[in-house]
């Protein structure tokens, strides 16, 4: 068993993705088994939380020792995992901080797998913010989605509007009021039945940036559910977007982080053909 105090309202399904990765993968049996407390109170449902309020998991040994990520690199100014799909970027950080001061830079979505940095410093903090905005900072992700791409490489520019009531994002090919400028360059390095593997490089970071525009240009991630297409997705059986943050390299970096210059970090991810999603190598 492991408890937490909510320290704000909300539901319990987002204080246990944003609290406790482990229980996150199994919050559906974790309901219909009752196997969740509040203030000493089982429940089976996804009940308003109050800040205060005690929350307490009773997971199977197996349950709990699910990781969340991998570690990649760590010294005492970063710390760069391989998170798990269904890990929320805040959960993973709240399961850090329980070991070490961690301070977020950037996030991947909970059903994105891949590479994550965090700040171990508020000085490692303001650089890495800063090589983020100043593009010192290469994402490269690896994508398996539908064959929709006109040519073998490019770049799409496009202009993304938040939509918070659906928690989406809509695109539009040229400034709307509200938009925000997206640019992602693609690869399409092998094409079958249908799919596409593609190297993506991310030169904005936009939430839903690369789901939402590789729907927008006919190419929607594999698995997606927000923006994909259903058809496809059952065809394979794909729960989850078949998306891997894959690579991060640094460049011109500043104290105190002049010893990741020219430095690529890798997943282990890697993704598979038959929809079965990212397998580790």
């Amino acid at each position: 068993m492991k408890s937490f105090i909510c320290a704000k309202n909300c539901r319990l399904r987002e204080f246990t993705d944003e609290t406790y990765p482990q229980a996150g993968f199994c919050f559906a049996r974790l309901l219909r088994d009752r196997d969740i407390r509040v203030n000493g109170a089982r429940t089976g449902d996804n009940v308003p939380l109050k800040a205060g309020d005690e929350v307490a998991y009773y997971l199977s040994r197996r349950e709990e020792e699910l990781p969340s990520h991998r570690e990649v690199y760590g010294d005492g100014e970063i710390y760069v995992a391989d998170k798990f799909s269904g890990v929320s970027s805040e959960g993973l950080l709240s399961e850090l901080s329980r070991s070490f001061a961690v301070y977020p830079v950037h996030r991947l979505d909970r059903n994105t797998e891949g590479l994550i940095v965090f700040a171990r410093t508020e000085g490692a903090e303001r650089e890495l913010l800063k090589a983020f905005r100043e593009r010192r900072v290469i994402k490269k992700y690896a994508a398996l989605c539908k064959d929709g791409f006109a040519s073998d490489e490019g770049v799409f520019k496009d202009y993304l509007v938040k939509d918070a009531a659906a928690s989406k994002v809509r695109a539009y090919p040229s400034p709307v009021s509200g938009s925000a400028e997206a640019v992602t360059e693609y690869r399409v390095t092998e094409r079958r039945e249908g799919l596409a593997l593609a190297e993506i490089t991310l030169h904005t970071g936009r939430t839903h940036q690369i789901r939402a525009q590789m729907a927008f240009h006919g190419c929607p991630v594999l698995g997606d559910g927000k923006y994909g297409d259903k058809r496809l997705n059952a065809l394979y059986g794909a729960s989850r977007q078949r998306l891997v943050s894959s690579s991060i390299s640094f460049f011109r970096l500043a104290e105190p982080l002049e010893h990741l210059n020219g430095k690529t970090f890798e997943s282990g991810f890697k993704l598979s053909w038959d929809g079965g999603g990212a397998k580790r190598v």
